[in-house]
């Protein structure tokens, strides 16, 4: 009911990167129930995505536009890239890929954990039905900012996610598109138009999956808050 076309051929979009990309895999996943909620994308590399310009970050692979600016995430210490920031206009996008189980999904797990941290570290959460399907609408406390009355400052965040076959996409989109309905309409368009590669590499449910950085791309610390909107940087608690 929920199975998702396969490509009859290779990827034809327009890919900014220096080398050939790879063929997408032959190997059939099984369907999640979850699927149903990315019908019309994020996508899966083996699936028959819409044509569009897009710039390869090696698991990922972003809609490009006039409106848009990609901003690669890395930790500084780790020098890794640990996820990818999407501007357009006031709105920012960030994107994490993890591997996750074939036959099950992570969001409904991962959505608790994020309702947890936040509610713990003095926030407001609450439960929205997106575009996406179910996620997180939350007031999340800006470290060292407060009121004159000394109480913390807040500040709005949407938290989406998507299985995928063998990976999870995690969003937080913070700014305008936070609130605003008609502003998010275009950031939710790009993150519909990503597209995942999760390689047939064994990687452990929750890891974060291998990101790239291209030449020409510009790279901000996300630990340092020197992106245009603040990057959430945690990643899933590890199964134990």
């Amino acid at each position: 009911m929920f199975g998702r076309r396969r490509k009859k051929r290779s990827d034809n979009d327009t890919v900014d990167t220096p080398e050939a990309v790879a063929p997408p895999s032959s190997v059939v996943e099984p369907v999640k129930e979850d699927d149903r909620f990315r019908a019309q994308g994020p996508w899966d590399v083996s699936e028959d995505a819409p044509q569009t310009r897009r710039v390869d970050l090696g698991s990922l692979r972003i809609p490009m536009g006039a409106d848009v600016e990609v901003q690669v995430n890395v930790a500084k210490q780790q020098n890794r890239v640990i996820g990818v920031t999407i501007i357009n206009g006031q709105t920012a996008l960030q994107v994490q890929p993890f591997a996750a189980p074939k036959s099950s999904g992570l969001w409904n797990e991962v959505r608790e954990e994020i309702r947890g941290e936040i509610s713990q570290s003095g926030g407001k959460v609450e439960d929205f039905e997106g575009t996406f399907g179910p996620e997180l609408r939350a007031i999340v406390p800006v470290p060292g900012k407060t009121n004159e009355q000394g109480q913390p400052l807040g500040q709005p965040a949407r938290f989406i996610g998507v299985d995928g076959p063998r990976w999870f996409l995690r969003g937080v989109i913070r700014g305008e598109g936070a609130v605003k309905p008609d502003v998010a309409a275009r950031i939710e368009e790009i993150f519909a138009g990503i597209v995942v590669n999760r390689g047939d590499s064994p990687v452990p449910p929750r890891d974060l999956l291998e990101l790239n950085l291209p030449p020409g791309t510009q790279a901000t610390n996300a630990s340092s808050g020197e992106a245009a909107q603040p990057a959430d940087t945690t990643e899933p608690p590890q199964q134990t």
